[in-house]
Formats: structure tokens, C-alpha cells, sequence
């Protein structure tokens, strides 16, 4: 009997040990669904400039606390979507790594509202031996002679001066994948400006020569600069005086002959 007992009391222990773990499961469960939002996540790594599609993306939950501003939550949305930057595997989508909705894809769906895109001719000295590549930042510098303000009476000088700052590299060649950081030396690179920046770049490579200057990415100085001439290189008094070319030199009077006195 006493056994019997026993066996009873244990098995109601038992069995309510069982239902508080399904209670508490339950309940769990219940606090991270109301915790959580659906986001859209990719599945694979995608490139700047591709087109989205379902194959591409998936739902997952994700903790409510800690959603990414901008988080896609409907993956009907996202269909036929243009990326305008790379999405890693398992990053979540956000709007602002889509093109504006209806945009076709290539390049031009990857250039910022208000900037346009330009290609410059390099070389492997011009294009930083190469390393120069999308996504990267660089300075523009132009070499060319100073009209030294007008005055056609001083030898002009070579000037050297950085006239465009912390410009974004969007593709070199015809790449404009940022995956790949393996330096690479092409014959043009292409250039995210704005209106202005782009009249100033068409000027300043019809009147000299334009190098690249590689920053770092998350530097946003600006250096202001007077530019470099050969009077500043190697110091003032070198080039003091600069000789005026002999056409314009100013030559004195030859005195007048002497005169014979009269007998």
C-alpha cells in the first residue's frame, strides 16, 4: 500500500515537473514571437548593381531591440530592387542599400541622388599603382602653369594643387565590385561628383595633368592648400628673381656723342 502511495506521488510529481517545462516553453516562445520583427536577410553574398531577387532572400526573425534602421520587412517589396552597395550573406536589407524603387540596373543605379559619374584616364603612376578601387577615396591633384595673375611681364611657374577632395571611386575599368582588394592596374577609373566637381575636373585635366591621392576611408579633412610651386620647393630666394625673357628687357639709351668744341 505504502508503495503504491509512493509510486502515485511520484508520478504526479512527475507529471506536473512535465507541464511547467511546457508552460514555461510556451511562454518563452510566446515572449520572443512579441519580441521579434521579420526581416529580410540575404542568403547569399550580393554585389553592388544586382537586381534582387526571391532565390537571393529570405524572412528570419530578428530580436525587436535590435532591428537595423531602414530594415526591410516585406519580401514582396524587395523583388526586382536594385542594390547599390554589397550585401554580406546573412546581413539584413536595408533601404538604404537599394537603388530608388523602378531604377534599372549598371552603373547608374548605384550613383547617389545629386552626384554624377565621370572617368578620368590613368596610368599605373596616376591611378596610385593600382590601388585605387571602388568604394576607396581620393584627392584629385592637378600640375599645371599659374598665369601669376595676369601679369605678362613674370615668367609663368608650374604649380601643383590638390583641387578636389575625398572623391568616391565607384568603378575602375568596368568593375565596380568592391569585393575584390587585390590591386589592379587599368587605363580609367570612374568618379561619384557633384555638378560643380565635375566642371572643375573637365577643366583642370584640359589644362594640366591630373594625378589621384589615395586617402583614408574614414578621414574627413579637408586640407586647404596654397599649392606647391618651384618658388616654394626650393625656397624663395631661388627664385627670386626670375629672369624677363630678353624681348621685354629694358635696355638703357647709348649716351650721345661728344661734341668738338669750336676752333
Amino acid at each position: 500500500m505504502r508503495n503504491t502511495r509512493a509510486l502515485t506521488m511520484i508520478g504526479v510529481a512527475l507529471f506536473l515537473a512535465l507541464a511547467a517545462v511546457v508552460v514555461a516553453a510556451q511562454w518563452i516562445a510566446g515572449q520572443s514571437a512579441s519580441n521579434s520583427n521579420k526581416v529580410a536577410v540575404a542568403l547569399l553574398d550580393i554585389s553592388m548593381g544586382a537586381r534582387i531577387t526571391p532565390e537571393l532572400v529570405h524572412m528570419v526573425d530578428w530580436p525587436a531591440s535590435s532591428v537595423p534602421p531602414g530594415a526591410m520587412t516585406d519580401i514582396k517589396a524587395l523583388e526586382g530592387r536594385i542594390t547599390r552597395a554589397n550585401v554580406q550573406r546573412g546581413e539584413p536589407i536595408t533601404e538604404g542599400k537599394l537603388a530608388p524603387a523602378g531604377t534599372q540596373g549598371g552603373l547608374s543605379s548605384v550613383v547617389a541622388e545629386g552626384k554624377r559619374a565621370m572617368t578620368v584616364r590613368v596610368n599605373d603612376v596616376v591611378g596610385v599603382a593600382g590601388f585605387a578601387l571602388p568604394g576607396n577615396y581620393v584627392d584629385i591633384l592637378v600640375n599645371t602653369q599659374s598665369d601669376n595673375n595676369g601679369d605678362h611681364l613674370v615668367r609663368e611657374q608650374a604649380i601643383s594643387k590638390i583641387v578636389l577632395e575625398r572623391i568616391l571611386v565607384l568603378a575602375i575599368a568596368q568593375e565596380s565590385s568592391r569585393d575584390d582588394t587585390k590591386p589592379k592596374v587599368v587605363n580609367a577609373v570612374t568618379l561619384e561628383l557633384t555638378p560643380d566637381q565635375v566642371e572643375k575636373l573637365d577643366l583642370a585635366r584640359s589644362v594640366g595633368t591630373l594625378s589621384l591621392v589615395l586617402r583614408n576611408q574614414v578621414d574627413p579633412q579637408s586640407a586647404n592648400t596654397e599649392g606647391a610651386t618651384k618658388s616654394s620647393l626650393l625656397g624663395e630666394a631661388a627664385n627670386a628673381g626670375v629672369p624677363l625673357p630678353r624681348s621685354l628687357t629694358t635696355t638703357p639709351p647709348p649716351a650721345p656723342a661728344p661734341v668738338a668744341a669750336a676752333p
